[in-house]
């Protein structure tokens, strides 16, 4: 049986259940949507908002694209996010075994005109000192066939604030002195405020990726210490923006309000954690066509979200917090022996949420390699009683060991 073309009249009804028909209604778009394999003319299509880098004097487009997967067998996504305008591509040194990094250099390799035109963001996966993190970059130049990168996360995973330190601000400033990168900074997803708050007291730091969304913005401490880089000139790039919880729980309730209004909800966290002009951009995963039209609809689409749905969505926020861990790093401090709590959850995340389950084990593997017995075998009972979200961690623990071990 031959597929039947869709018309521009059911394409638009069917647009509107997901949220996209306000930011693709022309002919041109319909076009390519219809043949998502085949590039089409670049600068033909909307093209997402821009905002400023922190302190530094360019743009970037408020919606990034993460790569953390293979782009050797995707070059697709790359021709396709430069047509909406997201030329913003994040990627490091580990991500997909190096095939991240690898297909982005075949890409440069065979379009090399299109470099200027691309903000180049990566990093130093695992270094620990100096000398790797140079290692790390090099390599990464090597991969990615280029000369330099526009932002270098110089530490990918920041849990210890202490780890920035003056020697790290003169490496920073040595690698732009010699061209290598542009900016420099770190990710983080666990103890985001104590990293926070240490980063605004150094000059050396151009830009941070922390998780943020909705739930995350009701942290009082966390949004203060945003505000203190923000007050530095420190770009935020957001990322962790769905804000999805470790336990099998759903966001049904979200779902059903927002899709009344033509969007869904993951268009709707995202539509809210952007609506804090405090953040550059936020960095999205997106491994197929479908999502990067969805999410750039949603950065497109001219509608507010009104403050009765960003009191519902803070509502939920705290009723479904207790499956949502927001790394804080409390229970660290009471589980000395076992320290990688939040790393479980977040692998427990990306196995149920993301569906990426290569990705879940080899977090939960990273974690088995730092200590010597199955992660459900320690006594949480302390950091279950201060967990600020009253997360059931024993539970979620033994779920991670059958599931992931």
């Amino acid at each position: 049986m031959k597929n039947k073309p869709i018309n521009r009249r059911d394409f638009l009804k069917t647009a509107a259940g997901i949220g996209i028909a306000s930011a693709i209604a022309s002919e041109k778009v319909l076009a390519a949507l219809t043949d998502p394999n085949k590039p089409t003319q670049e600068k033909t299509l909307p093209q997402v908002p821009r905002r400023l880098l922190g302190r530094a004097k360019i743009t970037v487009p408020a919606l990034s694209f993460g790569a953390m997967f293979d782009i050797v067998e995707n070059q697709i996504m790359l021709h396709k996010t430069l047509e909406w305008g997201v030329n913003y591509w994040d990627t490091a040194h580990s991500y997909a075994g190096g095939n991240s990094e690898i297909g982005i250099g075949m890409f440069l390799g065979k379009y090399p005109e299109k470099r200027k035109g691309i903000f180049l963001v990566t990093k130093a996966s695992g270094a620990k000192n100096g000398e790797e993190i140079r290692d790390r970059l090099k390599t990464s130049l090597e991969r990615m066939k280029t000369d330099y990168i526009d932002l270098y996360y110089g530490i990918h995973s920041l849990k210890d604030p202490d780890h920035l330190t003056e020697s790290l601000g003169q490496l920073a400033a040595d690698l732009k002195d010699k061209g290598l990168i542009k900016y420099f900074g770190f990710t983080t997803h666990r103890n985001m405020t104590e990293c926070l708050n240490a980063a605004a007291k150094f000059d050396w730091i151009d830009a941070i990726m922390t998780s943020y969304n909705y739930r995350l913005m009701q942290d009082e401490k966390f949004m203060a210490a945003v505000d203190a880089c923000r007050n530095r000139g420190i770009a935020i790039i957001a990322m962790k923006t769905q804000g999805h919880r470790s336990d099998m729980g759903s966001d049904n309730l979200l779902y059903e309000r927002f899709l009344q209004k033509g969007f869904t909800d993951g268009q709707a966290k995202i539509k809210v954690t952007l609506a804090d002009d405090r953040l550059a951009s936020a960095c999205v995963g997106m491994k197929n066509v479908a999502t990067l039209t969805s999410n750039v609809a949603a950065v497109l689409d001219k509608t507010e979200l009104s403050q009765a749905d960003l009191d519902f969505m803070k509502t939920y926020a705290k009723q479904t917090c207790s499956g949502y861990c927001s790394a804080c790093g409390a229970c660290s401090k009471v589980t000395s022996d076992m320290p990688y709590v939040s790393d479980v959850m977040r692998s427990l995340m990306y196995h149920r949420k993301y569906g990426d389950k290569a990705l879940a084990r080899q977090v939960f593997a990273d974690v088995r390699k730092h200590i010597n017995a199955p992660v459900n075998s320690f006594d949480y009972s302390r950091a279950e009683k201060i967990c600020p979200n009253r997360i059931p961690i024993s539970s979620l623990m033994n779920q991670a060991q059958k599931i992931l071990a």
